[in-house]
């Protein structure tokens, strides 16, 4: 029984998502298409959707999370977050929920996704919609992560980020420009 409601939800999914069509004006794909073309902007999260396991349910559960977070939906309102792309170069804080494997620090001052450096096998691809899919690798001192983006006309953002020692993560926020003095 819960299968055919789990089959109903995918349905109903697929067929709503498949019935809008895109409303972006011309004006947001070009605004969108220049700020992919400078490759100078910064994406802020408000929501992180963590890989759920059991021991993240356990934590979770404990009730430590602030309202409107639960185990798959994590609220980063308030929370200190980005993902700046500037010319070659990528950085970012990424608060991370997740299992780790391997490679933390003594002093636990990794615990976000946290890289600054030069991006490699940077792509980025506009798609029949006008939204950009964006990736590249970056790495910080203990870690490689593969960045999957995809930017929208209407300035939102779906961020999906692969470590080689973490569960993945997405995270879901707002496009910003970035002031051009700061470009480098």
């Amino acid at each position: 029984m819960k299968s055919i409601y789990i089959f109903i939800g995918i349905m109903m999914m697929f067929f709503s998502c498949k019935a809008s069509k895109s409303t972006a004006t011309q004006a947001e794909i070009d605004f969108l298409n220049s700020l992919v073309n400078k490759q100078a902007f910064t994406i802020k999260s408000d929501r992180a959707y963590p890989q759920v396991t059991n021991a993240l349910q356990q934590v979770l559960n404990s009730g430590l999370m602030q309202p409107g977070s639960n185990s798959s939906v994590i609220s980063l309102i308030g929370n200190y977050n980005f993902l700046t792309i500037s010319k070659d170069s990528v950085s970012s804080f990424l608060p991370y929920f997740g299992e780790r494997q391997m490679q933390v620090a003594y002093n636990g001052g990794d615990s976000a996704i946290q890289f600054d450096g030069i991006s490699e096998d940077y792509k980025a691809v506009q798609n029949k919609d006008h939204s950009y899919t964006i990736s590249f690798q970056a790495k910080s001192k203990l870690e490689h992560f593969q960045v999957f983006i995809k930017l929208f006309p209407n300035l939102k953002t779906h961020i999906t980020v692969n470590g080689n020692s973490r569960f993945p993560i997405s995270y879901s926020g707002d496009l910003e420009l970035i002031d051009k003095n700061t470009v480098k």
